[in-house]
């Protein structure tokens, strides 16, 4: 029996595979703000405008950090920077328990910026990185496989995340808050930043022992895509166009996981422990992962943009039906909105990577720096419940609204052809 498979596809495979986990390490991190927005809240006594800074925080990083990202992806290349990312969010991880200790809460957001700081470097490498090893024709379906991985990390790490920061302490049944319990729950979030440091340089160490076939793989894909200016993607309609959906997107998911946790525990839905409702949130990222999983089947055979609108349009409405119920049925329509949310972000990436008049990692780096949306509209979200006296279901205004606007996206790329297609439609010269 001869080997069909040449070293070269054997190496893509294994690359792919290997930067597959760099998706499960920044969900699990990312979906950690959920339960820590709302452990922050009750141990520093915040506002829920003030908690919801802790998402700021992480996402603002996208907007400082995303176009000198693909600068230094162009200098170093994928391994390297993705390497250097993941030391950069073990740094991150090891300033909370200073920040902690000092009792400090601007601390605990300086140091979840430079978390993200780091994931934002990963995903500039990663994404376009998982889209151009292998046929173009799959690449949407490659990356919401990826995306299916990052899912598993954000249903795994709302859970974890709960147990771990909204037991004990101040969330103790009876507990009232004192210096006591308040420095119990500041030892929860100390352990479950270091456990994540720990985690990720494992995961360091993994591509460090990987990067030769990481090199090897992507060598064709750098060789063809060349190195650009990230500035050269704010030339392009379609890359301006996609970084609005990109903005969006984040900001109304974001906004959804950052809500949830004290949104079903208060008594006009669930009435229930925040510890129970911080682990319901796995619920709604668990939902992108099985959507995730289905998107990147049905993407094989249902155009994307079509798909996308049919997502886009059934949030859009759930949102809405959070608005206007409450108990039971609200909880869930929000909940349910995770699993449409599936392959809104890989989607509207590649669709825009097809389409952009920039070259790739110009139009990636502007693209992740969209991401800024998800530090921006969980803050005008937290202002309209603290407006309304704490009531949840007004917030959920923010992401109905941004659902609409992702149709418009949708149905503009389901309209339109790729910038290949344009280039074979126009007639030869000779």
């Amino acid at each position: 029996m001869t080997d069909t498979q040449s070293p070269a596809g054997r190496g893509t495979t294994l690359a792919f595979a290997y930067v597959t986990t760099l998706f499960f390490a920044w969900g699990f991190a990312t979906s950690l703000i959920d339960p820590l927005i709302a452990a922050v809240r009750k141990v520093f006594d915040l506002s829920t405008a003030e908690a919801m800074l802790t998402a700021s925080a992480w996402f603002i990083a996208y907007a400082v950090v995303s176009v000198p990202a693909a600068a230094v992806l162009s200098k170093l290349g994928y391994s390297r920077s993705i390497i250097s990312a993941l030391g950069v969010m073990v740094l991150g991880c090891l300033i909370v328990p200073v920040a902690t200790i000092m009792d400090w809460y601007p601390g605990v957001l300086l140091a979840l910026f430079i978390i993200a700081s780091g994931v934002t470097l990963l995903q500039v490498a990663a994404n376009p990185l998982v889209a151009a090893l292998g046929s173009k024709k799959t690449s949407h379906a490659r990356l919401n496989f990826s995306q299916f991985f990052n899912s598993l990390g954000t249903t795994l790490g709302p859970y974890l995340g709960a147990t771990v920061l909204l037991t004990g302490g101040v969330f103790a049944a009876g507990a009232v808050v004192t210096s006591a319990t308040r420095a119990e729950s500041l030892r929860s979030i100390d352990i479950a930043f270091l456990a994540l440091g720990a985690f990720f340089a494992v995961v360091a160490f993994f591509i460090f022992t990987a990067r030769k076939k990481i090199n090897a793989a992507a060598a064709g894909a750098e060789e063809a895509g060349g190195v650009a200016s990230p500035l050269k993607a704010f030339t392009s309609p379609w890359a301006l166009f996609g970084g609005l959906a990109i903005f969006i997107y984040v900001g109304s998911e974001v906004t959804i996981g950052g809500l949830l946790t004290n949104f079903l525990s208060s008594p006009t839905i669930l009435d229930i422990p925040e510890a129970e409702a911080g682990r319901m949130v796995s619920l709604y990222w668990g939902g992108a992962m099985v959507g995730r999983f289905i998107g990147a089947l049905l993407l094989t055979r249902i155009r994307a943009g079509v798909l996308l609108t049919v997502n886009t349009t059934i949030a859009a409405i759930l949102c809405l039906i959070v608005t206007q119920t409450s108990g039971e049925t609200a909880a869930y329509a929000a909940i349910a909105v995770g699993f449409f949310n599936s392959i809104m972000f890989p989607t509207i990436f590649t669709l825009t990577l097809e389409r952009s008049g920039a070259p790739a990692s110009a139009t990636s780096g502007l693209l992740c720096t969209a991401i800024v949306g998800g530090a921006v509209l969980p803050l005008i979200a937290g202002l309209i419940v603290d407006d309304a006296a704490m009531m949840f279901n007004p917030a959920f205004y923010v992401p109905l609204a941004g659902y609409v606007l992702l149709t418009v996206f949708a149905v503009a790329c389901a309209r339109s052809r790729t910038r290949e297609a344009d280039v074979v439609a126009k007639p030869s010269p000779h």
